[in-house]
């Protein structure tokens, strides 16, 4: 017999969490470790506790809930993501494998099936990096790849650091998170691009992601009045971005699986009237093969080390904040999940993950793999995105089929 998740149960619950920083135009904004993104915390374990399930948390802010097994000291099972959206975020995006996750460990108790091993749902801290930099912070720091002392220290743009945050809302004093013994972890989640759709399949199996580089970037020059200083004799910082820009663009452009993004940009003191002293930015550099990924890095150096030479009277700073390589996914836990498509009989194509997640990181440590279902036009990070109930229900048949699998569970 082939169990199936309550998808009516899981659609409302998905909306319902919606409502907790819901924007006017249909989206969430929850960013990490604020009231909203607690009381979306709060209103999850308020779904958990009647089922019986504990919740716990650590030192960074990661929550756990747990179903128990027959052997509950053996490593669980892991199904996770993140409650918390980038400002201007959709209602789908990291939320729908927490609650996914829970209507697993649901079905197997309203079926009276215990696994051997517990089964969890992690709700990881900060996995945006909206709010803080970088990413992926709470499994980060689980997984050994970050420290939780610098992830403490990093401050949002009101200068509010992780560490006060944390401390606040009561972490403080809790496990340290690199602790946390886990058996296997399972991730469902929105693709972010178009490809399932574009292909027409209802299921993603994820075999890898891309490795990913963040930057900042600084170019410093001289605060003047925008009317009395002759252009020949400034000192500007935007004199650097026409070629800074282009490079980046051409970067990108190496081969088709290459991506360089530039997603902020600002300058200071951001006066129409004044020249700016500053200039700074972020790029994004992402791409499938670690050496190629290794290349790109190398282009953007040489790059900003051309526009130093040429632009002299300028100083031109890069920080590379964050790298997280090329991931492969575990081969055991992918044909968990083809046996999962293969049993309900949903459409499904190999796919590597072109966006970070969690699963990236968890994967440093335990065996991890992923599961995509479509989303519409490939929006994320965007209050339009959406996928329909169906493949919300596909997505967590899927995930239940692999937990079963992965359990040794054969319902009968």
């Amino acid at each position: 017999m082939q169990l199936h998740i309550n998808a009516d149960r899981l659609w409302q619950n998905l909306m319902d969490i919606a409502q907790i920083g819901g924007t006017t135009r249909g989206g969430c904004n929850r960013q990490a470790l604020t009231d909203l993104d607690i009381k979306g915390r709060t209103l999850f374990a308020s779904w958990c506790t009647p089922c019986g399930f504990d919740i716990t948390y650590d030192a960074v802010g990661n929550m756990f809930a747990r179903m128990k097994g027959r052997d509950d000291t053996l490593p669980p099972l892991v199904i996770g993501s993140h409650l918390d959206t980038q400002p201007t975020g959709g209602k789908f995006d990291g939320v729908l494998g927490v609650l996914a996750g829970l209507e697993v460990m649901r079905v197997l108790s309203e079926n009276d099936l215990v696994p051997e091993r517990p089964v969890e749902v992690a709700c990881w801290m900060n996995e945006e990096g909206a709010r803080f930099a970088p990413a992926m912070m709470g499994s980060g720091v689980y997984s050994g790849m970050v420290g939780l002392e610098e992830i403490r220290a990093s401050k949002d743009h009101d200068k509010v650091s992780v560490g006060e945050e944390l401390d606040r809302h009561g972490y403080a004093g809790m496990p340290h998170p690199t602790d946390k013994i886990i058996h296997s972890y399972l991730e469902l989640h929105i693709e972010q691009g178009p490809v399932l759709e574009r292909e027409d399949k209802t299921i993603g199996i994820v075999t890898g992601a891309q490795g990913i580089r963040w930057y900042d970037i600084s170019i410093s020059g001289q605060e003047v009045h925008a009317g009395p200083f002759p252009m020949a004799m400034r000192r500007d910082p935007v004199a650097a971005l026409p070629a800074l820009l282009q490079g980046v663009r051409d970067i990108g452009t190496i081969d088709t699986h290459a991506r360089a993004t530039i997603g902020q940009l600002n300058a200071s003191p951001g006066s129409r009237n004044v020249v700016p002293g500053e200039v700074s930015l972020t790029v994004d550099l992402r791409h499938p093969n670690e050496d190629t990924l290794t290349e790109m890095h190398s282009s953007l150096e040489a790059l900003l080390e051309r526009l130093q030479r040429d632009l002299a009277e300028l100083d031109i700073r890069s920080n590379l904040i964050w790298h997280s390589p090329v991931v492969a996914f575990d081969p055991t836990l992918i044909d968990a999940v083809r046996k999962g498509v293969a049993g309900h009989g949903y459409s499904h194509l190999d796919l590597v993950s072109g966006a970070g997640h969690d699963a990236l990181m968890v994967a440093r440590k335990v065996p991890t793999t992923m599961i995509f279902i479509p989303c519409r036009d490939g929006l994320s990070h965007n209050e339009a995105e959406h996928t329909e109930p169906y493949q919300v229900e596909a997505g967590a048949n899927v995930l239940l089929s692999a937990a079963c699998n992965i359990l040794g569970l054969s319902p009968t």
